[in-house]
């Protein structure tokens, strides 16, 4: 009974796969953001799960969009317990889908070539970065988060990653208020930025910013 019970999971996910490697190849090509491709929109995820297996679900069990996670990529908490995470799907094909999750909802942002290797994660970090989530039809608000965990281990583009971030948002002060808080250098006008962002990276993911 039990193989029967994978066997229906491993077809649904299966039929589920095959419809996110339709809708991709919709997405739209846009010179400053290659190699990705975007949708006119974010999609919902679990949208696309329940159209794709809505014909033959019964008795199966339901397919959560996050189970299709190959991997993470960016998690940050916020003082407040609110959360964002930023991860990726791999199709069967090699194809990449870059989705983000708030609120227990997951959105499809982005599409991501199968010969671009890890790279086009960081890329995909990045556009998300620079323009606060705007390329991909979000916002990215809230401050400098508490805690933050990434599958990316190169500490150095983590900063310049929030660094870019945080000048973009406009919220530089919300690292320095944690920093301050923290014990940590008194405010100094000339203080560099790079440097606080470096000891709030320290200070939000103390154990390592490999950890996924």
């Amino acid at each position: 009974m039990r193989s029967t019970h994978q066997y229906r999971e491993r077809q649904l996910r299966s039929r589920v796969l095959e419809a996110l490697e339709r809708r991709i190849k919709q997405f739209i090509r846009r010179e400053e953001l290659w190699p990705l491709r975007i949708p006119p929109e974010p999609l919902l995820l679990q949208r696309i799960i329940e159209q794709s297996v809505e014909d033959d679900a019964d008795g199966a069990p339901p397919i959560d969009a996050i189970s299709l996670r190959s991997r993470p990529l960016l998690h940050l908490e916020w003082a407040d317990g609110s959360a964002w995470d930023a991860w990726v799907i791999v199709l069967p094909s090699g194809f990449k889908v870059y989705c983000d999750s708030i609120d227990e909802e997951s959105r499809i942002l982005a599409s991501g070539g199968r010969n671009e290797g890890d790279e086009s994660d960081r890329i995909f970090l990045e556009l998300l970065a620079e323009s606060a989530g705007a390329h991909f039809g979000i916002e990215m608000a809230g401050g400098a988060p508490v805690r933050v965990r990434s599958s990316i281990a190169d500490r150095a583009f983590l900063i310049d990653l929030f660094v870019n971030l945080f000048e973009v948002t406009g919220t530089e002060e919300t690292v320095r208020d944690q920093l301050d808080g923290s014990g940590g250098a008194g405010r100094d006008g000339d203080r560099d930025f790079r440097s606080d962002v470096e000891r709030w990276l320290d200070q939000s993911s103390p154990t390592s910013s490999r950890e996924s």
